[in-house]
This record gives structure tokens, C-alpha cells and sequence, in this order.
């Protein structure tokens, strides 16, 4: 099972500095990937910007939007921007595409709320993919470009934690980049065994089976209360009592040990990958992941 990080790009009073940390420090390993996600009525960096300087910053790492959301955007812009951070970064994007959770970010924009849903989404995949493989849309002599790095696009991944939706997105994505709130490996695996038999039912090869979860490394009250923290400020469109009845049970904290053996209850399930998320930009918080994550590796070497 690989381990890939989140940038930190939910959490306050960000900058360039910190995040060209971040990346530079993913880059350098032994992450699997750098991820990131999108939300517009919120303080976070634009993704597909970032993406370019993520592409810049970087010279290893895969990189992994989990998610955009084409809704919110001209889908052959949209295809355009993602080609040419394939291209920058020399084909390592994967491009995790949902839905998304927050009516807000389409009134923001002024995107019609009624295209959030899964037939939506995959209306603009099919225009994105018709622009990678070099179709012409429009009568223009000339195609959209760039072309892609590698054939038909990057790699495309349909976030989600719903089994209706991962069903219908076999005909169309390469894996699940899905997310777990309560670390239920059974509940999960349930999911996964829904894309292995939906892949195999459309002729495709085994899906790219990601989850995610919320981390926070250190003492057991300290971390909690800083994922409590995180989920306070990410999660400002759901009533704050809500919020704090889930923030005990949503999310991992613990020791560097508890993280290992956690990892290794998700690579028993067959999880092809587990993408961390940070509760907090301290590149403390990473380093110590790393330190788990190369143990792991060597475990696995050895």
C-alpha cells in the first residue's frame, strides 16, 4: 500500500513559503503523492493555480487533485489548465474530479446547484477527455491544447463515499479517491468491494482503490483537540454543535506507533492507497509522518 500527503491548504494565515515547504518536503519522500483540494467560498489557495506551482516546485512526487469539481468550471478551460500542469510537471498529475459537499462554492461562481450530481460531473468529464484526446469542439482548424503527456489524459479518479456513484463512474474513472470520517476498514472495504465488482463488470482492470483520512500526530488530548480545532474551521457551512459532536469520533489521532498500525489495518483491505490529510500546516506534523511512512517501507523491504 502506498502513503501519499495532503498539502495543508485548508488551514489559516497560509503563504507561499509554507507551502513551497510542504511540497518540497513531500517531494524529497517517501510519500507516494502530494495532494490537494478545491473549495471556492473559502480562504484556500485556487487549485488549479496551485497546480502549476506545485508542478514547479517539484520534481519526484505524483500529484493528485482529490477533488476539483468540473461543475464549477468551463470544462474545456478547465481541461486545458489540468493538460498544461501534466505537462509542467512531466506527467505526473492524477486528476481526482466530485461533485463536491457545498452548495456555495457553485452559487459563488454562479454554477447551476441542479448540475451537482453525478450525471453532471460526468457530462464535463466527457468533454474533458474529448479535449485530451484532441478532439475538435468547436470549428476552429485548430485543437485545444497542449496534449496531455501521456495518452487519452492523466489518470482520473471519482471522489466519493457513495456506492451509487463509484458504480456509475466505472465506465469513465481509473480508481476511487474516497475519503473514511471513522477509520471503519469494514465499512470501507464494503466501498471497495463495490469498485472492484463494478471495474470488472465493465471489462476494465482492477481499480485504483485511495481513501483519506484526517491526522494529527502526538499526545492523545493535544492531537484531538487540534483535528477538533481543524474541523471547526474546514467544516464553517455545517452548524458548529454538529461539528463538535462529531470531532471525537471523525478523524485519526495518536502516537507515531498507533499511525503504523492503523496504516497496516487499511493494507489489509487491499487499499491501494491512503492519502493523509494534515489538521495543521506545522511541518513538524509531516516530518513526523514521514518518519512512519519510511518505517513502513523498510518493514515491507525487509
Amino acid at each position: 500500500m502506498q502513503v501519499g500527503m495532503t498539502m495543508p491548504v485548508m488551514e489559516p494565515d497560509l503563504d507561499a513559503s509554507v507551502l513551497r515547504r510542504w511540497a518540497t518536503m513531500i517531494d524529497e519522500g517517501p510519500f507516494s503523492s502530494l495532494c490537494w483540494g478545491e473549495r471556492v467560498a473559502f480562504g484556500n489557495p485556487e487549485a488549479v493555480t496551485l497546480l502549476g506551482a506545485l508542478a514547479a516546485w517539484t520534481q519526484r512526487v505524483p500529484l493528485i487533485t482529490t477533488v476539483v469539481v468540473p461543475q464549477l468550471h468551463d470544462p474545456v478551460l478547465l481541461a486545458k489548465s489540468l493538460a498544461t500542469g501534466d505537462m509542467l510537471s512531466g506527467g505526473r498529475l492524477t486528476v481526482g474530479v466530485g461533485v463536491g459537499g457545498r452548495e456555495e462554492d457553485y452559487r459563488a461562481v454562479a454554477a447551476d446547484p441542479s448540475t451537482q450530481t453525478i450525471r453532471g460531473l460526468a457530462e464535463r468529464v466527457a468533454i474533458m477527455k474529448k479535449v485530451w484526446a484532441g478532439e475538435k469542439i468547436t470549428d476552429s482548424v485548430v485543437e485545444v491544447g497542449p496534449r496531455p503527456v501521456h495518452d487519452g489524459g492523466p489518470r482520473l479518479l471519482v471522489g466519493t463515499i457513495g456506492p451509487k456513484t463509484l458504480r456509475s463512474a466505472a465506465g469513465w474513472a481509473d480508481g476511487l479517491a474516497g475519503i473514511t470520517l471513522d477509520l471503519d476498514t469494514a465499512k470501507q472495504n464494503e466501498l471497495f468491494e463495490v469498485g472492484r465488482d463494478a471495474w470488472q463488470q465493465a471489462g476494465k482492470p482492477p481499480p485504483h482503490l485511495a481513501t483519506s483520512f484526517w491526522f494529527a500526530l502526538g499526545d492523545a488530548e493535544a492531537a484531538r483537540a487540534q483535528i477538533h480545532r481543524h474541523l471547526r474551521h474546514y467544516m464553517n457551512w455545517i452548524p458548529v454543535e454538529f461539528v463538535d459532536a462529531m470531532a471525537p469520533s471523525t478523524g485519526w489521532a495518536g502516537t507515531e506507533d498507533q499511525l503504523a498500525e492503523t496504516l497496516a489495518r487499511f493494507a489489509e483491505i487491499g487499499t491501494s492507497e491512503i492519502h493523509l490529510i494534515p489538521t495543521s500546516s506545522d511541518v513538524g506534523q509531516l516530518r513526523a509522518a514521514a518518519d512512519v511512512v519510511a518505517d513502513l517501507a523498510l518493514d515491507t523491504a525487509s
